[in-house]
């Protein structure tokens, strides 16, 4: 069985940073595609990073620049590096994985992902 445990959110002020953890279990971690996902109040679930079996990443035009997406193999934990955190990064953040491939176009989006965490929120002040 597949689980996703997120650890890492919290507060910060604007400017400041946070690393978010995604501890998985249950299913060959290696060869599986990973990304991160937040949402908002009232708003989508959007792609924020990806990063696939042979460490390929994809990345928000939102994020780009700031966030750095990475896996640890050895020891099944999906990361994302928060820096120069800004107030509109404000959202429930998820961790996600699934088995398939996926191009560059795929790798955000929330229906190429079959399994999901709880989330962990973030919330970055002004």
């Amino acid at each position: 069985q597949v689980q996703l445990v997120e650890f890492g959110g919290g507060s910060v002020q604007a400017g400041g940073s946070l690393r978010l953890s995604c501890a998985a279990s249950g299913y060959r971690y290696s060869n599986y595609a990973m990304a991160w996902f937040r949402q908002a109040p009232g708003k989508e679930r959007e792609g924020v990073a990806a990063i696939d079996s042979i460490f390929r990443t994809s990345y928000s035009d939102s994020v780009k620049g700031r966030f750095t997406i990475s896996r640890d193999n050895t020891k099944n934990t999906l990361y994302l590096q928060m820096n120069s955190l800004k107030p509109e990064d404000t959202a429930m953040y998820y961790c996600a994985a699934d088995s398939g491939w996926k191009s560059s176009n795929q790798a955000l989006r929330e229906g190429e992902y079959n399994y999901w965490g709880q989330g962990t929120q973030v919330t970055v002040s002004s």
